[in-house]
């Protein structure tokens, strides 16, 4: 029983490690991440739940997803221009071919989806 919690707090604080690159990293997401750390932590430590939802970063993005599945418009934003930053990147680094407009097409793709999410009803 012991070793099935400190895998799931393992887990949990591994999906939060990559949360937290998102927050850094254009092509990490970092909701999923810290989606996925709460879920994991509620098996193994409510305690470590507790505290992810705590984080003033990421606490609110957590509740506005999980009630309204809305993303306030500061986080869209700042998601859409990290990715097209990153558009732009591979386009001017990666070599001529389709692998090149195959990945900024995706990363359109993902801005679009984005950019489409509702706005939470009630400011974070």
């Amino acid at each position: 029983m012991m070793l099935i919690r400190i895998f799931w707090v393992g887990l949990a604080g591994l999906s939060f490690s990559i949360g937290v690159l998102g927050i850094f990293l254009p092509l990490l997401p970092t909701t999923v991440f810290m989606l996925m750390a709460v879920y994991c932590a509620s098996k193994g430590s409510p305690r470590f739940e507790a505290w992810i939802r705590s984080r003033h970063y990421v606490g609110p993005l957590l509740v506005n997803w999980e009630q309204e599945r809305a993303i306030p418009r500061r986080a869209k934003f700042l998601a859409v221009c990290t990715i097209a930053l990153s558009a732009l990147i591979t386009a001017w680094t990666l070599g001529p071919g389709w692998l090149r407009w195959a990945v900024v097409a995706l990363l359109a793709l993902i801005a679009l989806w984005l950019a489409t999410r509702p706005e939470p009803s009630s400011p974070s």
